[in-house]
């Protein structure tokens, strides 16, 4: 058992953290690496004690983490989404305590939600990316769940150490097929990236799995097991999650010194988007459908220069007329003139004269207040110290007039709007702006 379960803990746990390391903000990747940590403990919990009520629990909880990855990946724009989701956080709770409460058998019942989300990923499958997504995605789900049961039903087909292993491939499939989907979904390479932590997540796992190894064959204490996979956890954790814990390292050890910290951070900021922006030709080439969804990825991130320096539209040709000299080819340069591109265009929605909150100012209104100063009108308790007369009678008309609903719409429009044009000023631009050649 040691043999096989140090190596599938550690690579499922490196697995969870990076998917975790390449945004937290995103639904698919949270919940598909709550499902790999969820596995990851049952290997521990199964190799203590083996075919336990733990380790059976804990290896059927990835199927409601798994449900919800799959209605994470339902399109932006379905208007049941937001119904779809909160379905499942709700019944996500009353599943679990069944799948403690009844005997083995009997947590099998976890795949029903399963079963639900990838019927419903599959019925809007024309709208996924990759198309090949949901599919996969079935396949995948459909080996976890012949897993589960040959560990759970009363029969014997097999080592159950092969069956648990077994499932870890598919998870590991999860994992995989998330992240491509989410590269796709906000115009972003993957290969290099991944291979870069896969490389380190091998050479740390076979660094510190070997040790653990012949200590866990050695011995039979359950402390030392447990404190072992600790040990391989916390290595794992710091490949995963390297460039956030840099960041936080930098924050303790240099909090006395705030220039050296904003240098490093933008140092930072750049390695980990290099290895992930899109190559440059790829843009002109990009469907419309997708770059109105960078566009409104950019807008939502207009806050964040780490992710604007990852976005497809640093290479816009508005971006590029910006720019000079060795400025040309540095991200965050680029990331910060995105900005301004934005910005502008978002300036271009205002109608002529004053201020107003008619009909013709709800895009301007929505876009400006909400995306560009990053403002919410609905927090409990809105600070307006410092905001000019203008932005404290658009927030208050907003908070008093405008439901929820119809803000998110409105900023859904104002985004296409953006979108629209940007593109139409890509397409028209001279062709010779994208054999831009390197300064120097």
């Amino acid at each position: 058992m040691p043999a096989i379960a140090v190596p599938a803990f550690a690579l499922s746990w490196w697995a969870a953290c990076y998917l975790i390391g390449r945004d937290p903000a995103r639904a698919p990747l949270v919940r598909a690496a709550a499902a790999l940590a969820a596995y990851g403990m049952g290997v521990v919990a199964w190799t203590v004690a083996p075919g336990s009520a733990t380790a059976q629990i804990l290896l059927c909880v990835p199927a409601l983490s798994w449900a919800g990855t799959a209605v994470a990946l339902l399109p932006r724009m379905l208007p049941e989404r937001r119904q779809i989701n909160l379905g499942w956080r709700i019944l996500a709770g009353p599943f679990l305590v069944m799948v403690v409460a009844l005997p083995s058998a009997g947590r099998l019942v976890v795949l029903a939600p399963l079963a639900g989300g990838i019927v419903l990923l599959w019925r809007f499958r024309d709208q996924v990316q990759p198309t090949i997504l949901p599919a996969a995605m079935a396949v995948v789900a459909a080996l976890y769940a012949a897993g589960l049961a040959f560990l759970l039903l009363p029969v014997e087909l097999g080592v159950p150490v092969l069956v648990v292993l077994a499932i870890g491939v598919d998870l590991m499939m999860l994992a995989f097929l998330v992240a491509v989907g989410d590269a796709l979904d906000v115009g972003e390479r993957l290969r290099p990236d991944l291979l870069r932590s896969l490389t380190a997540a091998l050479v740390g796992a076979l660094a510190v799995g070997t040790p653990a190894v012949l200590t866990l064959l050695s011995t039979d204490g359950r402390r030392v097991v447990i404190l072992q996979f600790v040990l391989v956890g916390v290595v794992m954790t710091g490949i995963g999650l390297i460039g956030h814990l840099r960041r936080a390292f930098d924050a303790i050890a240099f909090r006395h010194d705030a220039r050296l910290r904003q240098d490093r951070a933008a140092l930072l900021l750049l390695a980990d988007a290099l290895p992930r922006h899109r190559h440059r030709h790829r843009l002109i080439t990009t469907p419309q459908g997708d770059f109105l969804r960078f566009t409104r990825q950019a807008l939502d991130n207009y806050g964040q220069l780490g992710r604007l320096m990852r976005s497809p539209l640093t290479d816009l040709p508005a971006v590029d007329r910006r720019l000079s000299g060795l400025t040309i080819e540095q991200p965050l340069a680029r990331a910060m003139e995105l900005r301004a591109v934005l910005s502008e265009s978002v300036d271009r929605l205002r109608p002529a004269g004053a201020f107003g909150t008619t009909d013709e100012w709800r895009h301007y209104n929505a876009l400006y207040f909400c995306t560009v100063l990053g403002l919410n009108p609905y927090e409990r308790k809105l600070r307006t110290d410092g905001l000019d007369r203008e932005t404290r009678l658009a927030l208050d008309w907003m908070r008093r007039q405008v439901p929820r609903r119809k803000l998110r719409q409105w900023r859904e429009e104002a985004a296409s709007i953006v979108a629209r044009r940007l593109w139409d000023e890509m397409t028209r631009a001279d062709p010779r702006w994208l054999t831009r050649v390197r300064a120097g």
